[in-house]
C-alpha cells in the first residue's frame, strides 16, 4: 500500500487562489479585518505574536533565517525589515514564491530577501551551519517524518542558533472522525499527542528553550477570518468557486470550535542548537 502523502486537488485550488490573489484588495481587506494587522501572514499568526518572536529568535543586521513553507513571504518580510536580517524562504507552491518574489521587490527588500520553490521535505539544498535562525509557522503538521524534519533543521542551522516553529494540531482532548477530516481536509496532516514535539526536539540533539500554549489565538484568528469571508462571500466566490469556499468556511469553523474547546490545540517551540 503506498502511504506517501498526496496533495488533495481541492487543496491545491484553495492554495492557488489565495496565493494568486494575495495582493487582490479584496484579500487584503480579509487579512485586516481577520488579523486586524495585514503583514502577508496566511495562518493564526498576528503581528504581536511575530514581534514576540524577535526576541527569541535573535535576530540582527548580518544575521540570517531560513522561513520553512513561508507562504506568501509576508511574516519573513516583516522580520527582513524590522531587524535587518537577510531571509530565506521555501514553499512548495510555485503561486506562493511568485507572490512573495514580487512582495519583496515592491517594498524594496529583494537585497535581504530571497524565496524559492523548494519542497520542505528533507534533505534541503542548504549546506551545514547555513543559518542563524528556522522559523516554520503553523506548518511543520503537513510534513512527515518528524524527527527526520527537525534533525534536518539542525543540520541547519549554526551552533547556538535557534528554531522557532508551531504546531497547530496537538490532540489535547476527543475528537470525532468528522472534526477530524474537516481539519485535516487541506492536504497531508500529522497529528500529535502534547510532549511528542519536545521529545523529538530533544532526540535530534538540540535544547528547548520554551513551549507555550497559544491555542487561544489561534481560536480567535479562525473564528474572525471564517466572519470576515462570509461578508465577503459573493465576491470570494467568484474566484474560489462556492464547493471550495463552503469548505474553506467549514474548515475555520471546525478549528475555531476545536481551538475554543481545547480539543486540539496550538503549541509554540523555541530550540537551541548545543554549542
Amino acid at each position: 500500500m503506498d502511504l506517501t502523502p498526496k496533495a488533495k486537488p481541492a487543496a491545491r485550488s484553495i492554495y492557488d487562489a489565495n496565493y494568486g490573489n494575495f495582493q487582490s484588495a479584496l484579500y487584503e481587506d480579509v487579512r485586516r479585518d481577520a488579523f486586524g494587522v495585514d503583514i502577508g501572514q496566511n495562518s493564526w499568526l498576528t503581528s504581536d505574536e511575530l514581534e514576540s518572536f524577535q526576541g527569541w529568535l535573535n535576530l540582527a543586521s548580518g544575521k540570517s533565517l531560513l522561513d520553512v513553507a513561508c507562504g506568501a513571504g509576508g511574516p519573513a518580510l516583516h522580520l527582513a525589515e524590522k531587524t535587518g536580517a537577510s531571509v530565506t524562504g521555501i514553499d512548495v507552491h510555485t503561486q506562493a514564491i511568485v507572490t512573495a518574489s514580487a512582495m519583496a521587490a515592491k517594498r524594496g527588500l529583494s537585497r535581504l530577501a530571497e524565496f524559492r520553490c523548494v519542497d520542505a521535505q528533507p534533505p534541503l539544498p542548504f549546506a551545514d551551519g547555513s543559518f542563524d535562525a528556522i522559523i516554520c509557522i503553523d506548518a511543520i503538521n503537513h510534513l512527515p517524518g518528524r524527527e527526520q524534519v527537525i534533525a534536518e533543521w539542525e543540520r541547519l542551522l549554526k551552533l547556538g542558533g535557534r528554531l522557532l516553529f508551531t504546531d497547530p494540531i496537538v490532540v489535547t482532548g476527543p475528537l470525532t472522525n468528522l472534526e477530524v477530516s474537516v481539519r485535516t481536509s487541506a492536504g497531508f496532516y500529522l497529528l500529535v499527542p502534547p510532549g511528542y514535539d519536545e521529545d523529538v526536539i530533544v532526540r535530534c540533539g538540540m535544547r528547548v528553550v520554551a513551549s507555550e500554549n497559544a491555542t487561544r489565538n489561534m481560536a480567535e484568528i479562525a473564528e474572525r477570518r471564517r466572519a470576515a469571508r462570509e461578508r465577503r462571500g459573493e465576491a470570494l466566490q467568484s474566484i474560489e468557486g462556492g464547493q471550495n469556499f463552503r469548505s474553506q468556511q467549514e474548515f475555520l469553523e471546525v478549528t475555531a470550535t476545536l481551538a475554543r474547546e481545547g480539543r486540539l490545540s496550538r503549541f509554540l517551540f523555541v530550540a537551541e542548537k548545543l554549542l
